[in-house]
């Protein structure tokens, strides 16, 4: 769009998609149980994540009430100089102009990415998967209801409803300008995205992340971060995938009994490298490949290291760059991981569930970023800009 919408104007339309999100509760509600019925795949995560109840509406009402509290992102001054011939040169936030999210079965991203976007100054293009159509579409006409109360034309919020090749034919030829993608799913959602835009991407969401425990470790500490990251949502992508123990814990053997108790108590599948298969109900696996995998599903790694030099190696040659916690009494011990440690959220003694932008007191997140341009780790509000130089002057040549 080629004027920007003012910070006022940004808000009211906001406030009127919290209102109507409210109202019509039920409506989404239908829509999504037709979503629902309609899915026959058996994947857990992506089941968990289509999925809306009257939690995850009121989560939507509220990341719209957060962002209208939010100062706007736009026009902040970044750097202020006066060059000695009296040029008056001022960086400041801009929009990126207009955003495509493509997503995976989540209509609650239809409201709460999407209002980021729209906080932010930009126009939104979103692109759900197939199995959340009826709920998407239901939520767009919602924005586009928000967006006509307040006299603003329902181009600022645009639905995609492309299959998978009218989708690639977009990416690779769009129709209308795109100034950044935001893809939000998983790895092969992120690789087709990558592999035929024509524009920039922010990779997000692929966890595999690692929980390693020290020599040092409080043990009691160790299994409760553990089954927290692995056991409270499987379907996000800051859950736990891998565990690494150093071979010289005192009282390992005890601690790994116990662990394998509790994960299984709680319905998870374990699989060991050659030193923990051997213990009983932790499975051989076959393929060293699986350190690459995200599970997003109730199943865990278990693996031995000599040393932390060897825990940070393997972290760092495996994990998704996402998240990586290291549990330790040693402050040095932990500084020294998390400052070699390759991840966009290092942790000492903490769940990997906290990686999300409402915990890190960014309000709503767009993503998890694990790429290194622009911005790394949860994305808020005040990320999804980019910069504009701004230079006054009174007839000065070079």
């Amino acid at each position: 769009m080629s004027k920007l919408l003012t910070y006022k104007q940004r808000n009211s339309v906001l406030a009127s998609m919290a209102q109507l999100i409210a109202s019509e509760r039920a409506a989404i509600l239908k829509a999504n149980k037709i979503d629902v019925e309609n899915y026959s795949g058996e994947d857990i995560a992506m089941y968990d994540r289509l999925k809306v109840d009257d939690s995850k509406i009121e989560g939507m009402i509220v990341s719209l009430q957060q962002l209208i509290a939010d100062v706007d992102p736009i026009g902040k001054e970044l750097y202020n100089f006066t060059h000695e011939n009296g040029l008056k040169m001022i960086n400041k936030t801009a929009p990126f102009g207009t955003v495509l999210i493509i997503y995976e079965s989540r209509p609650d991203v239809t409201v709460e990415a999407g209002g980021i976007a729209f906080k932010s100054g930009n126009k939104i293009l979103l692109k759900g998967g197939k199995e959340s159509l009826n709920s998407n579409l239901k939520i767009v006409e919602l924005w586009h209801k928000a967006l006509a109360e307040n006299n603003i034309s329902t181009n600022w919020v645009e639905y995609l409803n492309y299959n998978r090749t009218e989708t690639q034919a977009f990416l690779e030829h769009p129709t209308q300008k795109v100034d950044l993608i935001v893809p939000r799913g998983g790895e092969k959602l992120i690789a087709f995205v990558k592999q035929h835009a024509k524009c920039p991407v922010i990779v997000s969401g692929r966890g595999n992340n690692f929980v390693y425990v020290d020599i040092e470790a409080d043990l009691e500490m160790a299994l409760s971060v553990i089954i927290n990251a692995k056991a409270s949502k499987i379907s996000a992508c800051n859950a736990l995938d891998k565990v690494l123990i150093n071979t010289n814990l005192m009282g390992k053997g005890a601690f790994i009994k116990t662990l394998i108790k509790k994960l299984i108590d709680h319905k998870v599948e374990i699989l060991g490298d050659v030193e923990l298969s051997k213990f009983e109900n932790v499975s051989a696996f076959e393929d060293s490949t699986i350190w690459f995998e995200e599970f997003l599903d109730y199943k865990i790694v278990l693996g031995a290291v000599n040393s932390l030099d060897e825990a940070i190696s393997k972290i760092n040659t495996y994990g998704g760059g996402h998240s990586a916690v290291i549990i330790t009494n040693n402050t040095e011990t932990a500084q020294n991981f998390m400052d070699s440690v390759d991840s966009a959220a290092v942790y000492q003694n903490a769940s990997t569930r906290f990686t999300d932008g409402g915990q890190f007191g960014l309000g709503g997140e767009l993503a998890i970023s694990t790429d290194k341009l622009h911005h790394r780790g949860p994305m808020g509000l005040q990320h999804l800009v980019t910069n504009k130089w701004y230079v006054y002057g009174n007839g000065q040549i070079r």
